[in-house]
């Protein structure tokens, strides 16, 4: 063979590599749409991107031990605080932390870029923390409670929400500690926890009984708690809210770990009570119905069944995830509670604290999937846990820079309207339609490609805006809106979210990104 001949073969196959690619482009799942022919579905809260404050970050005491901390001894502050430790669980698994500075500039100013906003401040501890009765706080928890909640850190969730025009949502403490001789459940914590809010100036919105109540014995509910005795405490919750704060919205049941194929991984445990149980016993008073979604567990609670890998991460069964528990407590909701908007008052990439990619790009899929499947379902709240706390915080919670899933947030804020309308479901794209906010008549669609090695077609009648998340790594730590590093100003000040201006046509979402898209003219019906 000549230098000549070879050096054809060589084009040749270069060649026949590049119509390869092309043929594989020509061949990449392609969709038209038409975002002003889309119908409306309905309609979410103003509120609908939530998050949460654990309590015990309020407080201050044992949460999850973060991974490169995994094999430290524990300090002194650990061994004073270990019946700060949900009941069952393995001490190890957690570690001291202070208090959140609520008052910090950055944390407020990028929690108000999210506004408006519910901010829950619950979670387990909630059910065994001791409201201080005045300006004098006890320095250890009283008989029957794990923490204590001063009114100093109280108003500082409330100065807190007024600065991220966030409303409170919170739990109330369930405890022995709250309970008289009999053990029937007693409304002063309550009371003085609604009497300390107003006089700090605040308001709580709404108020879930008990957090994740058919987990009762791990979530410090005394010995043998039952659903009858849920059900005779819910009414005393219920009664004393409808007289001393009727204007607060009773949030129920608020259960976890549920589905129609697997009602709970831990059905068989004693400690288990299943939701229907405490439905039956509790009867009507709700005014939404709240639950809990975790599509496993972490890897922290590795010696407990349910985890899952980053390789899943894109998988339709694991974002599916969320439609299963939805439909399970939907379905509940349907049959005693008929009529009632859904709340789903916490969710994270997993339960345990989230995994270490739960920081990274690659859960921005599942956060922003989310956000869509259960708008187009009308669930009208999902709040995120947590704002700064553990690997699937919004922010780190040490530096309180954002993480990808916040710059994901951030978009959907400023984009995604609270009409909902109607995108389809197709193979090959996850596609989400809202008109857009605060722009008469334009739409926003949301287009996430799961596949890691194809491209997706998108093709739009007329021209559009967009903003496009990728990164180099799926599970990098930072992320790009179009090409271009998302990153705080020298002043924390926000970058400008910059779109690129795509004309009719075909549009190609890339392989593992996300693209929103703004159609300004689009004129739909629904969103005049």
């Amino acid at each position: 063979m000549t230098r000549s001949s070879g050096f054809k073969v060589g084009m040749g196959i270069v060649i026949a590599a590049l119509a390869g690619i092309q043929n594989a482009a020509a061949q990449a799942p392609a969709l038209s749409v038409d975002p002003s022919r889309l119908p409306g579905l309905g309609t979410i809260d103003a509120r609908f991107q939530s998050y949460n404050l654990e309590m015990i970050e309020v407080t201050g005491g044992r949460f999850w031990k973060p991974y490169k901390a995994s094999a430290s001894a524990p300090s002194d502050r650990d061994a004073d605080n270990i019946g700060n430790v949900p009941a069952g669980m393995n001490p190890d698994l957690y570690a001291y932390r202070e208090p959140i500075d609520l008052s910090n500039p950055r944390l407020r100013a990028l929690a108000a870029a999210l506004a408006p906003a519910y901010m829950r401040v619950s979670g387990t501890w909630a059910n065994t923390t001791y409201v201080a009765e005045n300006d004098e706080t006890p320095a250890t928890p009283p008989n029957g409670f794990s923490g204590v909640l001063s009114r100093e850190r109280w108003k500082g969730v409330i100065d807190f929400a007024r600065a991220a025009s966030a409303e409170i949502v919170t739990s109330l403490a369930t405890s022995p500690g709250v309970r008289d001789a009999a053990g029937l459940w007693q409304s002063d914590q309550a009371r003085r926890l609604f009497a300390h809010t107003r006089s700090a100036g605040g308001r709580i919105a709404a108020a879930e009984f008990m957090n994740e109540p058919n987990l009762a014995a791990m979530s410090g509910a005394p010995d043998g708690y039952d659903a009858a005795a849920y059900g005779r405490d819910f009414k005393v919750f219920v009664a004393f809210i409808r007289a001393s704060a009727p204007n607060t919205i009773v949030l129920g049941p608020g259960s976890i770990g549920e589905t129609a194929a697997s009602p709970s991984s831990r059905q068989s445990s004693s400690d288990f009570i299943s939701t229907r149980d405490l439905l039956v016993a509790s009867g009507p008073g709700i005014d939404a119905f709240s639950y809990h979604h975790y599509g496993a567990l972490s890897q922290r609670c590795s010696g407990i069944p349910g985890q899952t890998t980053p390789e899943a991460a894109l998988s339709e069964s694991w974002l599916a995830s969320t439609d299963q528990t939805l439909a399970y407590y939907q379905s509940l909701r349907d049959e005693f509670a008929p009529d009632k908007p859904m709340w789903l008052t916490e969710t994270a990439e997993t339960a345990c604290g989230g995994n270490p990619w739960a920081s990274t790009f690659l859960d921005t899929f599942r956060y922003l999937d989310q956000l869509g499947r259960l708008a187009r379902a009308g669930v009208q709240m999902v709040a995120h846990n947590t704002l700064a706390a553990s690997d699937y915080g919004l922010l780190d919670e040490k530096t309180l820079r954002p993480r990808p899933s916040y710059w994901a947030a951030l978009l959907w804020r400023r984009l995604m309207g609270t009409i909902v309308l109607d995108a389809g479901v197709h193979q090959g794209m996850h596609l989400y339609a809202h008109c857009r906010r605060g722009v008469r008549g334009a739409v926003a669609l949301l287009a996430i490609n799961t596949d890691r090695t194809t491209s997706a077609i998108l093709r739009l009648p007329v021209s559009s805006e967009r903003y496009t998340l990728s990164a180099d790594r799926l599970q990098s730590a930072g992320v790009k809106l179009n090409g271009t590093a998302l990153e705080l100003g020298p002043n924390d000040e926000l970058p400008q979210l910059a779109a690129v201006t795509s004309p009719p046509g075909s549009i190609e979402i890339g392989p593992a990104t996300i693209t929103f898209l703004t159609v300004g003219d689009a004129q739909n019906p629904a969103c005049n």
